[in-house]
């Protein structure tokens, strides 16, 4: 299941989370926006209990998009520990995102 982050709850569910999280950044008016959605969709399930998946609409949570400095999206970021582990800016295609999440999971 995809959760919805924002600037107040990204603290606690991502930074502190007890697995690897993958945040896709976002905004309803993005049109690659729209492709990389379904895909996080289906990787929620895919690793459902080894990873968190979720988003965060940058124009609703400006604060933590310019934390990390999410300066074009789709943004897709991959959080282990609290730490940044891996990013892809623009649609990267499902292999991608795969390979993100194989380098938090092994």
């Amino acid at each position: 299941m995809v959760q919805k982050f924002s600037d107040q709850n990204f603290n606690t569910d991502v930074l502190k989370a007890d697995k690897p999280v993958m945040v896709d950044f976002y905004a309803d008016w993005c049109g690659p926006c729209r492709l990389v959605s379904p895909i996080v969709d289906e990787l929620s399930v895919t690793y459902e209990g080894k990873i968190i998946v979720g988003k965060v609409d940058v124009d609703a949570n400006s604060k933590v998009a310019g934390d990390y400095g999410v300066m074009s999206i789709p943004t897709v970021i991959l959080f282990l520990k609290g730490k940044e582990l891996a990013r892809q800016v623009g649609f990267g295609g499902k292999d991608a995102y795969i390979q993100m999440i194989d380098k938090a999971i092994k």
